[in-house]
């Protein structure tokens, strides 16, 4: 089968041909039909990601396709069934064998596309803004990055749930897109003082940050007494160090979020709201905004649609038909 594969440190992947994997006890083969993209993908590049597996290894944090075989002890699934799997890795291959109880049915109505694009980007968003944050409905929600993978997401859900939502992004074809997906309001962080327009509007009840650096730093003084701030991620590259003071004297709580570690002590929380947001999905309530859809041998240049920031929503690889 082919895989594209991380074989040195912060190089572009290599195409390989490798051996077909055979399911473990607890596992299922499954061939896969396309590989949502995220940012972390970027980080296992440079061996910088919370996660750092031996080389070589196959990229690709989740998945859609079919099931082609099962493991011993597996119950609930079925040869033939159509899955999307969180599995961490192995996603750009044309099969990978995944544990169980990380596969998450495919309603009919939901393509592989919109499928490889779903897992990561509204888990994400769903365990931070519902579990992590309890958003409620009324309060104001900034999400910083707000065009990314994640962030447009955060957007959707946000409005879905019933916030007022300000949205940053860079551009003005950027925040168009985000103003589709339920922005009331829009905040050009190229050119826009952050902290005074969020303070302008009433100030932030919660903050969505998957960027880090200086928008963490002008968010969080725009925040409200008793605001949330979940930070995701450092895409700006800048890891922000809070001041404790400004927590103490505005009343603030951060709110860390690594959400494929729910995956190994509470998965519960990743299944419960699986179910929430696929039950959205076909009710219409949820559309996957996907920039990019690439074949397999284009990987490299699908990931470097997010390390330029070019791309808006997901960029998904079509692994096979």
């Amino acid at each position: 089968m082919r895989a594209m594969q991380v074989t040195a440190y912060d190089q572009p992947l290599t195409l390989q041909t490798l051996e077909m994997p055979m399911p473990a006890a607890g596992e299922v083969l499954v061939k896969v039909e396309t590989c949502g993209l995220n940012f972390g993908d970027t980080l296992l590049i440079k061996g910088t990601y919370q996660e750092k597996p031996a080389l070589p290894f196959t990229l690709g944090m989740e998945l859609s396709g079919v099931i082609t075989a099962l493991g011993e002890d597996v119950d609930g699934l079925a040869v033939g069934q159509r899955i999307a799997a969180y599995s961490g890795f192995n996603g750009l291959a044309e099969y990978a064998a995944v544990p169980a109880d990380i596969c998450v049915a495919i309603p009919d109505a939901m393509d592989a596309v919109d499928a490889a694009a779903f897992l990561i980007a509204y888990g994400t968003s769903h365990v931070a803004l519902d579990y992590k944050a309890r958003l409620q409905t009324g309060e104001r929600l900034l999400v910083l990055g707000a065009s990314g993978g994640v962030g447009l997401t955060a957007v959707e859900l946000g409005k879905l749930m019933g916030a007022e939502v300000i949205a940053c992004a860079r551009g003005q074809a950027k925040l168009d897109i985000c103003r589709a997906a339920g922005a009331d309001h829009l905040i050009d962080s190229d050119v826009d003082d952050i902290r005074e327009i969020v303070k302008s509007l009433g100030g932030a009840d919660v903050v969505y940050d998957p960027i880090g650096g200086d928008q963490f730093k002008a968010a969080m003084r725009a925040c409200n007494p008793e605001a949330r701030l979940l930070p995701l991620g450092f895409a700006s590259g800048e890891v922000p160090q809070i001041p404790a003071n400004i927590l103490l004297v505005k009343n603030l709580n951060v709110l860390g979020l690594f959400w494929g570690g729910y995956k190994k002590f509470k998965p519960k929380v990743l299944t419960d709201s699986f179910k929430v947001l696929i039950d959205w999905y076909v009710a219409g309530k949820l559309i996957p905004h996907v920039s990019h859809v690439m074949p397999l041998d284009q990987a490299n240049a699908a990931l470097d649609l997010l390390r330029t920031r070019k791309a808006t929503g997901k960029v998904v690889v079509r692994v096979s038909d």
